[in-house]
């Protein structure tokens, strides 16, 4: 979730990769979306201002540098007030509770 309601011009920028000072962002895939159902209660709450909307957005990165998603959108006038990682390579939360755990096989490298 982000701060403000990013525009077509934010999102390309987010889509084309920003000049982060340090590095270069790679191009990534966004798109907005509704809230996730079933979201659990974030603890502590997240500023809430009556007067500044919301957006949540589905971003797809292909690097994963360090703090990457929140400078992203921060770089292109919109914070991050909420991150949810839902997908890391081939593992996806799907219907894992908040809390919970699986165990998975890694194949070893050759």
């Amino acid at each position: 979730m982000v701060e403000g309601s990013p525009d077509d011009d934010a999102l390309a920028r987010l889509r084309a990769g920003l000049d982060l000072g340090d590095f270069v962002s790679a191009p990534a895939e966004v798109e907005c979306l509704s809230e996730p159902p079933g979201l659990w209660p974030r603890n502590p709450p997240i500023r809430f201002r009556a007067n500044i909307p919301t957006t949540w957005l589905a971003i797809t990165i292909a690097e994963g540098k360090n703090r990457q998603v929140r400078r992203m959108t921060a770089k292109a006038g919109h914070p991050t007030l909420r991150l949810i990682r839902s997908r890391i390579g081939p593992w996806a939360l799907d219907d894992l509770a908040p809390g919970a755990w699986r165990e998975t096989r890694v194949a070893p490298v050759q």
